[in-house]
């Protein structure tokens, strides 16, 4: 099993920053290739807004985030990070973190990933 742990989340007005922490724990057996961020509203579909190749550190980004997001990770600390900037109101969501066990899958949709954290929230005001 994958375990996921995010935190970071908050309230920040329009043009703050927050950083997104995913602390990953793997039982023996099994290894993330993968991890990316998502985010999702109430009623909406979950959307992804950052990936990143463990092994490589290769990182993807939706046009929607491009040039404000930035994901990383600390392998040492078994974490991925989220650096969010000049963030909007239309940021306002839930953020997930995922992974998932093998290299191939959409980068970008929930059935490329294998395992999910609980969520945090963040609220983005004008």
């Amino acid at each position: 099993q994958v375990r996921l742990v995010e935190s970071g989340g908050g309230s920040v007005q329009a043009g703050g920053s927050l950083k997104l922490s995913c602390v990953t724990s793997e039982d023996p057996g099994h290894t993330v290739r993968r991890m990316a961020w998502f985010r999702q509203g109430p009623g909406g579909e979950r959307q992804g807004v950052a990936a990143i190749f463990t092994d490589v550190g290769e990182t993807k980004y939706p046009d929607s985030v491009k040039g404000r997001f930035t994901i990383s990770q600390d392998r040492a600390k078994n974490t991925v990070y989220l650096q969010m900037d000049s963030l909007k109101p239309e940021d306002t969501n839930m953020y997930y973190c995922a992974a998932a066990e093998r290299y191939s899958g959409s980068w970008f949709r929930v059935d490329g990933y294998d395992h999910w954290g609980q969520g945090t929230q963040v609220t983005v005001s004008s």
